[in-house]
């Protein structure tokens, strides 16, 4: 429906621009043909504007987001995007390939990236030619493509770049009935002027241009309270900081004004466990743990809520699961989600503590999930068996329990005052001595150790 809309502007457009031709040179006849010439180009233009302007019941749930540049380097207008979604609009998102955007943005049904590809002007000449081309040739496109796409309430456009995508959107605006937001992170002119020079004439009229058709938005997002204040003071344009409630989860929050992400001071304290869910790890000993832990925090200790992942999939895992079901916690929550391999160690990575269960049928072999989680400079508790040691140094990359009772001790000890403990006491002490300690990768001892076994004679 889109491409045929597009299809008869384009061609209204050249009737338009034929009868304006025809006007121009019939207007040396006679006023006749003069009047005849004003009337037939007046009804184009406002079959026209019926065409582009033409919504279904659907166009006021239609969004454009518009940036001129690398839509996967343009982490706030994704986050727009996103954040539109979820409030149930369809979204246009326009721009440049380039950077893979977020898996999010991807992945949502609502969202459908256009990308357009970054023009470049003649090869030859002055660089003033080769510039001018440029954005009459991006103009173009720019403005062939915006009118493709099916009639939106609003077009919100990240500035800079702002030439040529200010004017060409104030001008679909304007033609389609949408509203026009622009999304101020920058002045584009003074990005110029790092090249060029504030008094150079290029910059001087990128700084008009800005200003002019800046003036034209129906609404202006800002930055930061800097930008706000500047473009009302300097320019005449009000502006607004996007602020509203910071965004949560349990561990963390970002602000929606310039999308850094910190850890929350009150946040739960996440502990983590991996398993095949085997006879030779007793996960009644972690349970029984956890019930001591909770009657520690009840009792009034200064101790964190805490959150405990078990990950892994195996023949006992319906078993502990009907157990865990049973138990009634106020502070601790426990989840036994099945992980990607890449996904893994980013969990290790975000985690507090780590628990291993392991006990070795033979007494002989070592835990890969203790490898694993010293590699993400995690500690760990581990419970007690024959070679152990070789692997988990007591109070030194982490400690060694050989029950329920001492495994519920030891997480009093080192979650307590949390988040404080982190980077004072045992916890950081630990963390400190497994970042110091930088063991081999796997490719270096694979190296050393395997290798000359292949290449031997």
């Amino acid at each position: 429906m889109a491409d045929a809309s597009a299809s008869m502007t384009l061609a209204t457009l050249s009737l338009i621009g034929f009868a304006l031709l025809a006007g121009f040179y019939l207007t040396t006849l006679n006023v006749l043909w003069t009047l005849v010439s004003v009337t037939v180009t007046a009804v184009l233009v406002s079959q026209l504007l019926r065409k582009l302007r033409r919504r279904d019941a659907l166009a006021e749930r239609r969004v454009c987001v518009l940036v001129l540049g690398d839509i996967g380097r343009s982490p706030r207008m994704q986050y727009h995007a996103l954040s539109l979604s979820k409030q149930g609009y369809s979204v246009t998102f326009v721009g440049f390939p380039g950077t893979k955007p977020h898996q999010d943005v991807i992945g949502d049904e609502r969202i459908t990236i256009i990308p357009i590809t970054e023009v470049k002007g003649l090869q030859v000449g002055p660089r003033m030619v080769s510039y001018v081309t440029k954005v009459i040739l991006q103009s173009l496109q720019l403005l062939l493509v915006l009118l493709k796409t099916d009639v939106q309430s609003h077009i919100l456009m990240q500035n800079p770049p702002g030439l040529p995508s200010i004017m060409v959107t104030w001008l679909v605006c304007g033609l389609r009935g949408s509203r026009f937001i622009i999304d101020w992170h920058n002045y584009g002119y003074t990005i110029m002027a790092l090249s060029h020079g504030p008094d150079h004439p290029i910059v001087r009229l990128a700084q008009w241009y800005e200003q002019l058709f800046g003036r034209f938005s129906s609404h202006n997002l800002c930055v930061s309270n800097a930008m706000k204040e500047d473009l009302q003071n300097n320019w005449n344009i009000s502006g607004e900081r996007p602020g509203g409630e910071t965004e949560r989860t349990a561990f963390t929050a970002r602000d929606p004004s310039d999308l850094s992400v910190t850890l929350t001071s009150g946040r739960p304290a996440l502990l983590i466990s991996s398993t095949s869910w085997t006879e030779d790890e007793d996960f009644s000993i972690l349970l029984k743990a956890l019930e001591d832990y909770e009657g520690f925090v009840k009792a009034g200790a200064s101790l964190p809520s805490l959150v405990c992942v078990i990950t892994g999939k195996g023949p006992q895992k319906d078993h502990y699961r009907k157990l865990i079901d049973a138990l009634s916690f106020e502070h601790v929550k426990i989840c036994t989600p099945w992980l990607e391999a890449e996904d893994y160690p980013v969990l290790l990575g975000s985690a507090d503590l780590g628990v291993c269960l392991h006990k070795s049928s033979s007494g002989l072999d070592l835990p890969m999930k203790v490898v694993d989680m010293f590699g993400c400079c995690l500690p760990v508790c581990a419970i007690h068996f024959y070679c152990l040691h070789e692997l988990v140094k007591h109070e030194e990359n982490g400690l060694i329990f050989k029950d329920s009772e001492e495994l519920s001790g030891q997480l009093k000890s080192l979650l307590w005052d949390f988040p404080g403990c982190e980077y004072e006491g045992k916890l950081g002490q630990f963390r400190r001595n497994l970042r110091a300690s930088g063991g081999q990768r796997w490719d270096q001892n694979w190296d050393q150790n395997v290798l000359p076994l292949l290449t031997a004679p």
